[in-house]
């Protein structure tokens, strides 16, 4: 898997974490349960090193992670966040 390749760089490698993204991208589609803990994890990691679209990307997939479990209101809050900070950046209105 491509999170391998990159597991022993620096939480603050980009590199690193698009690959944490892209697997937990991937789990949603056929094991939910394990997504949820690899897009959390990789959301906690935006959160510590990275700003802006960073975070507003792993929201986004950590929050159809949240449907794919039929956690909507949760994800509906991490969507509305998401927004939030958009608009608040000059984005979507």
């Amino acid at each position: 898997a491509c999170w391998k390749m990159y597991l022993g760089r620096p939480n603050t490698d980009g590199f690193r974490c698009a690959s944490m993204g892209v697997l937990g991208d991937a789990l949603v589609r056929s094991r939910s349960e394990e997504a949820l803990l690899v897009l959390e994890a990789n959301l906690a990691l935006r959160r510590r090193y990275f700003d802006g679209d960073a975070i507003s990307s792993a929201q986004s997939s950590l929050a159809i992670g949240l449907s794919n479990l039929e956690r909507h209101e949760e994800g509906l809050v991490l969507e509305r966040e998401v927004y939030a900070n958009r608009v608040a950046m000059g984005g979507a209105a």
